[in-house]
């Protein structure tokens, strides 16, 4: 079983490869906010630690649980709140993501484990991963798909373009760029190259 980890920058369309993946690979596929936010749900491990820490108000809504946009508005705000953030979830989604890799490797049912992660080079799980794959599209793509799928105007998609990682970063941490600024069928012909190459 290869254990796969995929990154890319916002709008380049990583959910649209894990469908593809999903839908035509013998694989799972996990996403680092899903396995972080089941974290932070009450008698999980980093509720408790994550809602001590020194927030302007609490970050409960009336349910109890965490309110996550709340949360992530005071983590923007405050640099220290976020590092320490970080500091509590990071390290129990590295272990609860190696918990169920070794879960999958001892059922022989998959052939890969793929694992979505915004940070994945900046949290170091190239050191975990058999591969890292990159998911790229041009600019003007990810503008376009930003501004019709989540209304966001030019200024706020440059913002949150600079404040990542670039292009060539990317490319020098990753063994595998999937270009998927076309069409789904042209992104699922390099997929299938590509892990055609991998068995020959």
């Amino acid at each position: 079983m290869y254990f796969i980890g995929i990154t890319g920058g916002v709008g380049a369309g990583k959910s649209t490869v894990l469908t593809l993946l999903k839908e035509n690979f013998n694989c799972k596929v996990l996403l680092a906010d899903e396995v972080a936010a089941q974290l932070m749900t009450p008698g999980h491990q980093c509720f408790d630690r994550v809602v001590a820490l020194g927030w302007p108000e609490s970050i409960l809504d009336a349910q109890g649980q965490i309110d996550r946009p709340k949360m992530a508005r005071f983590m923007f705000e405050d640099n220290d709140l976020r590092q320490q953030v970080n500091s509590i979830v990071h390290p129990a989604v590295e272990a609860e993501v190696l918990n169920q890799v070794e879960c999958e490797r001892r059922r022989h049912n998959i052939e890969y484990f793929f694992f979505e992660a915004a940070l994945l080079i900046e949290c170091g799980y190239g050191k975990l991963v058999d591969e890292m794959w990159y998911v790229f599209a041009t600019v003007e793509i990810r503008e376009k798909r930003l501004m019709e799928s989540r209304g966001y105007s030019k200024e706020r998609i440059a913002n949150m373009i600079a404040c990542q990682r670039s292009d060539e970063s990317f490319r020098a941490n990753c063994d595998f760029v999937i270009d998927n600024s076309g069409s789904p069928q042209e992104t699922l012909e390099q997929l299938r190259k590509y892990i055609k190459s991998k068995g020959d």
